[in-house]
Formats: structure tokens, C-alpha cells, sequence
């Protein structure tokens, strides 16, 4: 690790973090959640809200993916994920749908401001992101897709709104 000139947990957990929160709604399955944990902790996310039937650490399987991204980024659960944006707006975030719903705006048209902070949504596997919690989102955002399938896999469509947002939010330093 010292060679890739990686971070400790500890340097992790004093290091600014990006202005960025994920969100799982009803995820089902922990290898999902545990990619979430790795991704996030590749990003210098500041925490994950574990809502609804989403799993929480620690679990085995989580942990076959997170890779101890469990013991870097910060979760919180919530019974329910309205409650995670009551918390959230108070904390002034912009809370951002992944799904593809009337009036969604694609990805790369979409320009977070550097101001703002983020809470981004994944939703379940198979339904997605619930309509109540849609209709309580800021934004709804969608990954354009050009082949026959109409969705992505949880951990990809959060790799890439991930790193979207890092480069149009500017927070990957030019020596990285």
C-alpha cells in the first residue's frame, strides 16, 4: 500500500472528504452493498446512508467486497430513507435520484456546483428507487444506455455518477 502511496484508515478518516453521501434505498444484495463501501472509499466519500432492507456491516458478505472499506467510510442506518433526507436537507444537501423517470436529465448534461453538496440515491435491484422517495429527491438523474438493456448494476451506476461528479466538481488533484 505504501508503494500505490494509499491512505491508512486513519489518514482516511482525517482527510476532507468529498461533499458527496450515497444513499442505498432497499438494496438487496450486500455484495451491492459492500461495492458501495469500496467504491466510496476510492472516492473520499463521507458517509453512506443504509436504508429500509439494506444490509449493514458488518457482514460477511458485505465485507467480500467492501474489502474493509467497512472500517474507512462512515455509515448510518435509517428504517427508513425519508428519514435520511430530513437529515440531509438540514445538512443542506441536493439529494440526486439514480433512476430513469419522466423528467430524469441525463448524467452528462447535469453540472453539480461546487457549492452544493450531494446526496446521491441507488435504489433496489429490481424496482429501484421508490416513487415517495423520487418524488422527495432534488433531481433525478439517468446513465444514458445505447445497447438492450435498460439498466446497469448498482456498483457500476455508482462507479461512474461517482467519478462524474469528482471531475465536474474538479476534486481529483492534477498530481493524482
Amino acid at each position: 500500500m505504501e508503494e500505490l502511496n494509499r491512505l491508512s484508515v486513519e489518514e482516511f478518516k482525517k482527510k476532507d472528504k468529498s461533499p458527496i453521501v450515497i444513499v442505498l434505498d432497499n438494496v438487496r444484495s450486500l455484495n451491492n452493498v459492500g461495492s458501495a463501501f469500496r467504491t466510496s472509499d476510492a472516492f473520499l466519500i463521507d458517509k453512506i446512508c443504509l436504508c429500509g432492507i439494506t444490509g449493514t456491516p458488518p457482514h460477511r458478505e458485505i465485507q467480500k467486497t467492501a474489502l474493509g472499506a467497512t472500517e474507512s467510510v462512515e455509515w448510518e442506518y435509517y428504517e427508513h430513507t425519508l428519514d435520511a433526507f430530513i437529515s440531509l436537507k438540514k445538512d443542506g444537501f441536493k439529494i440526486c435520484a439514480f433512476e430513469q423517470v419522466d423528467q430524469s436529465l441525463a448524467l452528462h448534461t447535469f453540472s453539480p456546483k461546487r457549492n452544493e453538496k450531494y446526496a446521491l440515491v441507488f435504489g433496489n435491484e429490481v424496482f429501484g428507487v421508490t416513487e415517495e422517495v423520487i418524488k422527495a429527491c432534488d433531481f433525478a438523474l439517468e446513465i444514458p444506455q445505447l445497447g438492450t438493456k435498460h439498466s446497469l448494476n448498482i456498483s457500476v451506476s455508482l462507479g461512474i455518477a461517482l467519478w462524474d461528479f469528482t471531475v465536474k466538481l474538479n476534486l481529483i488533484d492534477q498530481d493524482t
